[in-house]
């Protein structure tokens, strides 16, 4: 989301924040799923769409969420968005098995991981 956890990082929003996306979501709860970011055309993030792109990419998610149907925005997106490679190339493939196969052939989250990860956002909101 495009919040501040200002007890975790006051300067960036959780989802351009690279503090609580690799120290709090990937390390302390262990989320090892594919990670997008809010709508980046909600304007809730300061810069361009091309450095708003650059930034939830950088700061660790997978994949940078556009949903206004601006055409010139998404080239802005799809442009500054490298292609899926590594770790977050095999987290979409999980996710596609996921919802090719559904969760009795997929191992399922750890439902005590959701609900930490679930506890702590809301302590910080």
């Amino acid at each position: 989301a495009h919040i501040v956890y200002s007890a975790i990082d006051d300067t960036a929003p959780a989802s351009t924040s690279k503090t609580v996306i690799d120290d709090i979501i990937r390390g302390h709860i262990g989320f090892d799923g594919l990670l997008m970011s809010d709508d980046l055309s909600m304007h809730a993030l300061a810069g361009s769409m091309d450095q708003r792109t650059r930034g939830v990419l950088e700061a660790g998610c997978d994949l940078a969420l556009h949903c206004n149907g601006d055409l010139k925005e998404m080239t802005l997106v799809a442009e500054n968005a490298p292609a899926l490679s590594g770790a977050g190339l095999r987290r979409y493939q999980s996710a596609l098995d996921l919802l090719k196969y559904g969760p009795e052939k997929v191992s399922e989250p750890d439902q005590e991981e959701l609900a930490l990860l679930h506890q702590l956002l809301h302590q910080y909101a």
